[in-house]
């Protein structure tokens, strides 16, 4: 919309003020308003160019320039130029001589760029504009500068706020606030408000009033009122005259022009107001001038004193000399509070003063012109500032000081008295507890010393801990002696008490813990003594029973509990002699640390030890005569034990194989096969051990034994049982191999059962679903199941092939025929169901299909045709657009609805094909549904084709005067042109006035022809506007006649124009373009990150494929324009060519430009990437640094390998980061080998990183070896401790001299020997240490302090010890040899001799205890005999030497040398045979004892085997089940261990040993032992597992009371939603609920399958189960039925809520509508009161209609509530009686206001014809001549016309009686409707009285 057009877009037209136009009586009044609305627009346009024009002459007048035409006169630029130079008082460029376009578009530039620079915002505008005279822009252009340089800097501040307004508003309001009292003045505008010209005149008055007699001005006189306010503002005020009164005195002025021409009142005004001030100032310059030297000489006099004073101060408060007191330093506190409160204020104020006194000073010198007084230096207002700052920055100091002075003698005092708080509580704590130490009461038994110790210990951890608070009150005291607290002496002398008090305290608790020690020494002894005395009663009692056993077992047992007494007895014996050391400690100590403290009385201590080894000495001969009649018992239970194990074995598993049970199902019989292959094996095992207890029992007979014939009589029995069993097993295996097969077969039946079960459940459901969704679930669910069923089949088939493979007793047996059979059956009746299931479910989704597309069409239908109910066809051409705009998108939704018609048909057909068995559902709704679309079809095209009708024929008439005035427009643009010349200019002109003429014209012709057709077509439709559109298309064709014929005349002008201008235009275009992309790519930013690089590149790169795409055309135009420059002399081609170079220029230099940009960016990005690798660099390289900055030197073995992995991994690290650095310094080479433009900076941060990379390396490397070298050293250093350790402990033992007592020589020497051995041994250590050193010297000299006297030192040492060893042995060999020899041959036989004893008296083993102290001995024997062997070999050394020193003796030494050496071999051979034998022995004793063990464990298992406890909830059954799993798998772990004990026992039978026989039945016995505890740990499992189901059972079904239970609740719930989103969204809740309930039935009904198996299957529980399904049952029967109340209840509650909502919705919209309807606006002028009524009937029409439905659909909603006897349903009935209320008020006020406005219509009718009349009368009266003929013929003539007048006035006359008749009844009929006449209404009256004044006046001169 254009800015005229903007304008008048509001504005409404007065008929009465349009002049009749007779001749256009056919025109629509739609093509009047717009025709009339651009006369307005174009008159507009030249009061605004009148106005502009002389504003800008009354501004160049000043330059002496003036303008005649704003259009023309602006184009070359100049006088823009001028006037804006005289508007901004600034000198613009100078202006471009010549007058050519090219001239006159620079000078425009010109000042549009420097408006530019003034922020003047200038949008769509540029030179050409104003060089082509654009009218409206121009316009535009002045009134923006005036906005800029004559408005924009007024303001204006209202009195009652700060805000500021600016511009117009400010204007507004100056003019509102200068024109406020004045009477028939309101400017409310700057159009209306000023058309009866007062506010001029006001304004004028309120700052002339000499020059305007405003009381005599009228409102009704606005021509007079105008004249008056611009003549006086011209002629008295200078003012110039921009306005004339006809401009503003028409109903809309225009706003521009009043804006502009009231600016210049308000500059005037402004000026004179502030010229009017300046004369009263010139009166006080010379009082000024007295005043002022006064005023000089009083700031002097005070600014020194005021300086003296601050100076003054400021030495007093720096004073820093406090009181060391806190009374001293409040005083001085409250004197600074004194001096601030009463001495500084004055002087503060006097500070203002003087401030204030030098501005006044300094202001009137200014006021005077005179300069200003500058005070002297040192008394400016700076210096006293600076003066004043120092003081109150000392007295802030002094402040601060005082007040953290006053805190520290706060807290000094505080802390004083908290120290003698503290020190009192400790004094009075150190005091009791000294009393409470120095007491004894320790008690005289060891409970009571006990007791005493812990309490000590309370004590001691009460005082220790103490010493924290001791410590405290140190602290405190030395706080205040640090801080020089005044009265520090007290506190140290208070301090020193208490430290005493403490040390005395450590001293008693110190002397009383030694006591208390003591006597709990003591005690503790005798409690010991105590205890042994009753454990030896315990022992004797148990040695003195008469039990010897009663079966083998017995005896056994207690032989090994002997043996465990006998040992309990040695070691009470140790404990006898320790407690009586440390009790002899108490009798013979003097104690002389504690004061000669002794605890008890010595001769008490005396008398408890002799009575303690008196009882143990008893207890040992006791222990020895039991274990001899143990031993006699023992050997008589045996054999009868042996064979009365076997016999059970026996007997027991021949019940196990005659057993009828061959198990109930599959997994019992494997279980039994499983049971049975392990008897087997168990029975191979036993064999061997039956044969040697056969064995055992053979030998008793041998040997004569007295119950032979018994004891074969029981081996023959027992070799018949082993026969028969045998048999039985075979039996019994082949009977267990047949059940599996059988069991399997029907197990696997079982489970095609159960799943033909499942699926028959499936496929036979009569669940179709509910809507579509459901069905397409159910479909999918469908489909699985289907392709489950198919695969089904190789099931079967493999069940039959497994029938097959059964037995032949199995294989035909009825059983499994029926059962196969009923399969086959069952499962092609699955396949059946499955297929008709699937049809009902392909018929569910179609029918379901079916509804919801025709449920959603037919609602669309519906919607549709009361919508097209409401379409009513007007002659409103935009109302007509609406309505096609409408009907053409509700095409489009036709369109769409017709293909959901089509699907609804086509499944219709489906269903109907396929016999659905809802048909005649189908049928009727198809039908219906069609009738619906058919009727829809005939209203839509009723509609369109009057819709279509309408339109066309307004848009027919509005497209012919178009076209008219597109013509006329054309025709104006071709007689421009006639008077251009033929040079370039010309034709550029011309080639841009008629560009896209040929264009317009194909346009103009294609829409004549359109126009045509379109016409005929109308004839025929609308026959009655024929002639009008025949008339219409004559006119059209004569214009375009007229058009073509001129165009022919200017073709000739064109040439090649077209093209010419079309380069100019394309070059303007390229060249501001090009200045754009320059100023662009010559951004000299540079990126200061990395992702600004990265942005700034991709910009470039966007920037380069615009250059790129420009390209082509630059091409062209540098074509073009060689060619059209080639030759040419004229300076316009002359000025072409120059700027064609400097557009090569240009482009060469851009893309020059853009490579270098590109580089820099490039160059700049690679800098950013290496700056941030960089930096990643250097984070590594301080924490590179960071870590070798920290070195620690070990100074322990350990300490060094810890450090030196550390580093390892530091260095493993380093090199990992060497590939980051190595990258970095890579990248940064490159970027120097490319010139980069910061290379240097590169090249020196590369450097950088690199030399630090290196020495971070070169640290790390001196740092490792270093380390290793630290390594190195503490090795050595460890080392040799560790040998300096060995040193000393072996010098200690070559020092002993025990040498010298020859008694034990022998064993001494061989000691020796062994020592000397051990040191010749450790001699390399010495010489590897020595090695080590010395390399470690060479390497690391530095080390030589510490190294070398560690080296000296040892080898002294070891010097020293192979020198003290070797004398040793000289001694010890060469003093005593004949005696060493002697006591060598004497040890050896001494040896033989008790070895030779012990082998012959060495009784059998006859236990294994006995055993393994026989094995240790031979052990023993055999370790001696080693070295006795070495003893032998070393005594020929000996005789060797012996027989040199003594050669008579060597016979004798020979003789008793061999003597020895034959003893010794003969030893040899028997012990060799002692150790076979008694490994045989051991490994008997070893497996009886294994037998007893094993069996003794299985007893321990058997308990839990056959434990009652199946437990009794899923907690404990399943802890149970786990703690018998984890016994079958320790019985699974163990079973290895039976079997390697049964094996030993079988290699031994094998072995024919003597007691196989007894082997065998102890085999026998664990087998069955270990059998029974794994059946019942596996018949336990099965309990368990019944525990489990049934447990489980109870457990879900608790589970499922306890959420029925919590549903329960929420359904019993009181709650209640307070609005229908709380009630809607409880109901939601509530669905979701009740479908969670509605899913648990499968829940329910899961727990009642499983109940009803577990009762078929006969569980245990089987009463409890039935009893707690029926109670679930129960509970989801009423959980569900409190659901179904629930709902019911949610429901009323949202209908309710729904209803609410509807209610409060409809009463809004009736109150809405009744303040439509009880408006009092009843119309201004006829068009007004006309739009009203219409309107009103239309709002009318609407409101009844939609709201008689909304009543009714209300009202049936509440009936339907209150009828359904809703909770709430007086709430309802009320709600209904307000809403039918408030509907029958507003139809009321409807009546009552159509109608008050009918009356208004018919008034302001008889009002337009009345008006109308009187222009008439006027018209006619005007139309009488004066002339009276000059002739006859005039004359005849004069009296024809005059005849034909008369008749006209009587047929006036008669509506001038019926009007006058009207008259009175509009006056009556006013009078009764509206008694309260307006000012309009008497106005309009008194013109219908002068209507009919002048119509008697005008026929009473005729």
């Amino acid at each position: 919309m254009t800015e005229i057009e903007s304008i008048h877009a509001g504005v409404r037209w007065d008929p009465g003020q349009i002049e009749e136009d007779f001749d256009g009586a056919n025109n629509s009044s739609k093509l009047f308003e717009r025709s009339r609305i651009k006369a307005l627009a174009d008159e507009r346009e030249l009061v605004q160019k009148k106005t502009f024009t002389k504003w800008v002459n009354s501004h160049l007048a000043r330059l002496g320039s003036r303008i005649s035409d704003l259009y023309i006169d602006l184009r070359d630029g100049k006088m823009l130029m001028k006037l804006l130079e005289v508007l901004s008082g600034e000198r613009l460029p100078r202006p471009t001589k010549g007058k050519m376009r090219i001239h006159c578009l620079e000078n425009v530039d010109k000042t549009l760029n420097f408006l530019y620079e003034q922020k003047v915002h200038l949008e769509n505008m540029g030179a050409h504009d104003i060089v082509d005279g654009s009218s409206r822009l121009t316009l535009g252009l002045i009134w923006t500068i005036i906005l800029r340089f004559q408005i924009q800097d007024i303001t204006v501040e209202e009195a009652d706020s700060s805000e500021s307004k600016s511009a117009k508003d400010a204007l507004l309001l100056w003019c509102q606030m200068k024109t406020a009292g004045y009477p028939n003045v309101n400017v409310r505008n700057f159009t209306t408000s000023w058309r009866d010209g007062l506010a001029f005149n006001a304004i004028i008055h309120k700052h002339r009033p000499d020059l305007i007699q405003y009381e005599k001005l009228q409102k009704s006189n606005a021509m007079y009122n105008l004249e008056n306010a611009f003549a006086a503002a011209e002629d008295k005020l200078g003012l110039a005259r921009l306005l004339d009164p006809e401009d503003i005195n028409v109903e809309y002025p225009d706003e521009k022009s009043i804006i502009t021409y009231v600016v210049t009142y308000y500059h005037y005004f402004s000026k004179m107001k502030a010229e009017s001030v300046q004369g009263k100032r010139i009166g006080k310059v010379i009082d000024n001038a007295l005043e002022t030297d006064s005023l000089v000489e009083d700031y002097e006099t005070l600014t020194t004193d005021l300086l003296e004073w601050i100076e003054q101060t400021i030495a007093i408060l720096k004073d820093r000399q406090f009181a060391n007191s806190l009374t001293g330093v409040q005083q001085q506190l409250a004197a600074f509070s004194s001096y601030r409160t009463m001495e500084k204020p004055p002087k503060f104020v006097e500070k203002g003063n003087l401030e204030v006194q030098l501005f006044t000073l300094q202001s009137k010198m200014r006021a005077n012109n005179q300069r200003p007084y500058l005070p002297k230096e040192g008394m400016l207002i700076s210096d006293i500032n600076k003066a004043w700052d120092k003081l109150e920055k000392a007295e802030h100091e002094r402040e601060l000081a005082l007040r953290e002075e006053l805190i520290r003698q706060e807290k000094l005092e505080q802390l004083a008295a908290r120290f003698d708080r503290k020190a009192g509580m400790r004094e009075t704590w150190l005091s009791e507890n000294q009393r409470l130490v120095s007491q004894d009461n320790f008690g005289y038994d060891l409970a009571a010393v006990e007791a005493a110790t812990k309490k000590h210990e309370a004590i001691e951890t009460d005082i220790n801990a103490y010493e924290e608070r001791v410590q405290a009150v140190v602290a405190v005291a030395e706080e205040l002696q640090q801080e020089n607290y005044h009265d520090i002496d007290r506190i140290n002398a208070r301090k020193e008490n208490v430290l005493r008090l403490w040390s005395y305290l450590l001293e008693l608790l110190k002397a009383r813990r030694m006591r208390l020690e003591l006597s709990l020494s003591l005690q503790k002894v005798f409690q010991e003594m105590i205890y042994i005395l009753d454990w030896m009663e315990e022992i004797k009692a148990r040695l003195m029973s008469e039990d010897y056993g009663k079966h083998l077992m017995g005896v056994e047992d207690l032989l090994q509990k002997h043996s465990l007494l006998e040992a309990d007895i040695h070691v009470l014996g140790e404990r006898v002699k320790t407690v009586n050391s440390q009790a002899e400690k108490f009798v013979e100590g003097d104690f002389s640390e504690v004061g000669g403290y002794h605890p008890s009385d010595p001769e008490v201590i005396r008398d408890r030890m002799q009575t303690l080894e008196n009882a143990f000495e008893e207890l040992k001969q006791l222990a020895e005569d039991r274990r001899l009649r143990l031993h006699e018992s023992r050997k008589l239970w045996q054999f009868y034990w042996d064979m009365a194990d076997e016999e059970g074995w026996i007997r027991e598993n021949e019940q196990l194989m005659s057993s009828p049970d061959l198990g109930h199902d599959l997994t019992s019989v494997l279980l039994l096969l499983n049971k049975h292959k392990a008897l087997e094996d168990e029975m191979t095992a036993r064999h061997t051990h039956l044969q040697s207890v056969i064995q055992v029992g053979s030998d008793l007979i041998t040997a004569g034994n007295f119950g032979a014939d018994k004891i074969q009589e029981r081996i023959d029995e027992i070799n018949q049982q082993w026969e028969s069993l045998l048999d039985l097993a075979a039996y019994r295996k082949k009977r267990l191999k047949e059940a599996v097969a059988f069991y399997q077969f029907f197990a696997d039946a079982d489970d095609v059962d159960t799943w033909m079960l499942d699926t028959l459940r499936l496929v036979s459901s009569e669940d179709v679903g509910r809507d579509e969704a459901s069905v397409q679930s159910l479909l999918k669910k469908h489909k699985d199941v289907t392709e489950e069923l198919k695969n089904y089949q190789s099931v079967i088939e493999a069940l039959h092939e497994q029938a097959a493979r059964l037995g032949e007793q199995d294989r035909e047996s009825p059983d499994v025929q029926s059962r196969l059979g009923s399969i086959d059956r069952r499962y092609q009746e699955l396949l059946e169901l499955a297929k008709i299931r699937k049809q009902r479910l392909l018929d569910a989704l179609s029918l379901y299909k079916l509804f919801n597309e025709a449920d959603g069409v037919e609602t669309w239908i519906t919607e549709k045709e009361k919508f097209l109910t409401t379409i009513f066809i007007t002659e409103d051409i935009e109302e007509l657009a609406i309505m096609k705009h409408r009907f053409d998108s509700f095409e489009h939704e036709m369109n769409a609805t017709a293909s959901k018609i089509a699907v609804v048909n086509q499944l219709a057909r489906q269903l109907l094909q396929v016999e659905h068995p809802n048909a005649n559902e189908v049928i009727d709704r198809q039908n219906q549904l069609n009738t619906g679309w058919n009727n829809l079809r005939e209203m839509v095209d009723q509609k369109r084709e009057e819709i279509d009708l309408a339109h066309g024929f307004q848009n027919f008439h509005i497209e012919c005067n178009e076209t008219i005035g597109w013509i006329h427009e054309k025709v104006k643009v071709i007689e421009s042109t006639e008077e251009l010349g033929n040079d370039l200019t010309g034709v550029m002109t011309l080639q841009r006035r008629l560009s896209g003429m040929e264009r317009d014209l194909a346009a103009i012709e294609a829409k004549l022809e359109s126009l045509q057709s379109e016409a005929d077509k109308l004839q025929d439709e609308k026959p009655e506007e024929a002639q009008a559109i025949r008339e219409k298309i004559a006119d059209i064709n004569n214009v375009w006649m007229d058009l073509k014929e001129m165009l022919k005349d200017r073709d000739e002008k064109l040439g090649e124009a077209g093209e010419l201008q079309r380069f100019l235009g394309n070059l303007d275009h390229f060249q501001m373009w090009l200045a754009r992309t320059q100023t662009t790519v010559a951004s000299e930013d540079i990126p200061n990150s990395l992702a600004d690089a990265e942005k700034l590149l991709n910009q470039h790169q966007q920037l380069k494929d615009e250059i790129d795409g420009y390209g082509p055309e630059y091409a062209k135009m540098k074509e073009f324009g060689d060619k059209v420059t080639e030759g040419q002399t004229d300076p316009q081609y002359m000025f072409l060519r120059q700027r064609l170079q400097a557009l090569d220029d240009g482009w060469q230099e851009l893309l020059q430009m853009w490579e270098n940009r590109q580089q820099l960016l490039s160059q700049s990005l690679n800098l950013q990437m290496f700056l941030r690798d960089a930096k990643q660099a250097e984070v590594l390289l301080n924490q590179q640094e960071n870590f070798l900055s920290k070195e620690d030197v070990p100074n322990t073995l350990e300490a060094a390998e810890n450090l030196i992995k550390r580093h390892e991994a530091f260095i493993t690290t380093m090199d990992a980061n060497d590939e980051k650095i190595n990258a970095v310094l890579t990248f940064a080479n490159k970027l120097i080998d490319d010139n980069h433009y910061a290379a240097d900076k590169i090249h020196k941060k590369a450097e950088n990183i690199d030399e630090r990379r290196n020495i971070n390396r070169q640290r790390a490397d001196d740092q490792l070896e270093r380390l290793k070298d630290q390594l190195q050293l503490q090795q050595f250093l460890q080392e040799c401790d560790e040998l300096r350790d060995w040193l000393h402990d072996k010098m200690a033992a070559a020092q002993d001299e025990t040498y010298r007592d020859a008694k034990n020589l022998h064993s001494k020497y061989l000691r020796h020997q062994a020592f000397e051995r051990e040191i010749a041994a450790n001699k390399d250590r010495l010489m590897h240490l020595q090695e080590a050193g010395e390399v470690l010297l060479r390497e690391k000299p530095e080390a030589a302090d510490q190294i070398g006297p560690i080296l000296v030192h040892l080898n002294d040492q070891w010097g020293e010890l192979e020198n003290t060893t070797k004398e040793k042995g000289e001694k010890l060999f060469d003093a005593n040899r004949s005696v060493l020899y002697e006591q060598s041959c004497d040890d050896v036989d001494g040896w033989i001799t008790q070895l030779e004893s012990q082998i012959i008296t060495e009784d059998t083993a006859k236990d294994l205890t006995t055993v393994n102290l026989m094995m240790q001995k031979q052990h023993l024997l055999e370790s001696q005999m080693k070295m006795k062997t070495q003893q032998v070999t070393e005594l020929d050394d000996q005789a060797f030497h012996l027989k040199r020193i003594n050669p008579d003796h060597e016979n004798t030494i020979e003789a008793r040398k061999a003597a020895v050496a034959e003893r010794f071999a003969k030893i040899h051979e028997p012990i060799v045979k002692r150790r076979a034998q008694l490994e045989k022995v051991k490994r008997i004793h070893q497996f009886i004892r294994d037998v007893e063990d094993e069996k003794l464990w299985i007893a321990e298992k058997m308990p839990l085997a056959t434990s009652p406890n199946y437990g009794n909830s899923l907690l404990t059954v399943q802890l149970l089940q786990k703690k018998n799993h984890s016994l079958q798998t320790e019985i699974d772990n163990h079973e290895p261990r039976i079997e390697s004990v049964v094996d030993v026992g079988k290699d031994l039978i094998s072995e024919d040993h003597p007691q196989s026989e007894e082997f065998q039945a102890l085999i026998d016995d664990l087998g069955q032992r270990w059998q029974d505890l794994k059946d019942a740990v596996e018949k336990r499992n099965d309990m368990l597992q019944l525990s489990d189901t049934a447990q489980q059972y109870y457990y879900d079904a608790s589970e499922a009371e306890a959420w029925m239970s919590e549903q329960e609740l929420y359904m019993m719930g009181e709650e209640k939603a307070k609005d229908q989103i709380g009630a809607s969204n409880m109901m939601k809740r509530h669905q979701g609920l009740e479908g969670a309930v509605e899913d648990y039935a499968d829940v329910v009904r899961q727990l009642g399958e499983r109940s009803r198996n577990l009762i078929e299957t006969e569980h245990p529980e089987s009463d409890q189960i039935a009893v707690r399904q029926s109670q679930v049952d129960k509970l989801y029967a009423g959980l569900k039925d409190l659901a179904g109340e629930r709902r019911n209840k949610l429901e009323e509650v949202l209908k309710l809520y729904k209803m609410s909502r509807e209610i409060d919705d409809l009463m809004q919209w009736i109150a809405e509508k009744e303040i439509v309807a009880s408006s009092n606006e009843m119309g201004q002028d006829y068009e007004h009161v006309t739009l009203l009524r219409e309107k009103f009937k239309e709002f009318g029409r609407d409101t009844e209609n939609v709201g008689q439905e909304r009543v009714v659909e209300a009202n049936k909603i509440c009936d339907l509530l209150i009828a359904a006897e809703h909770s709430d349903a007086a709430v309802i009935a009320e709600w209904k009686d307000n809403l039918n209320e408030a509907w029958t008020n507003l139809l009321e006020l409807i009546d009552t206001r159509a109608q008050m406005l009918s009356a208004s219509w018919e008034l302001h009718k008889f009002y337009q014809d009345c008006k109308e009349v009187l222009e008439r009368i006027m018209e006619k009266q005007n139309y009488i001549p004066d002339e009276v003929g000059r002739d006859a013929q005039s004359v005849a003539a004069l009296q024809r016309k005059h005849a034909a007048f008369e008749m006209i006035l009587l047929h006036w006359a008669v509506t001038y009686k019926q009007y006058k008749r009207n008259l009175l009844s509009y006056k009556l009929a006013m009078q009764e409707t509206r008694p309260g006449k307006s000012k309009t209404e008497s106005q309009r009256l008194s013109m219908l009285g002068e209507i009919f004044t002048s119509w008697s006046r005008h026929v009473g001169q005729n």
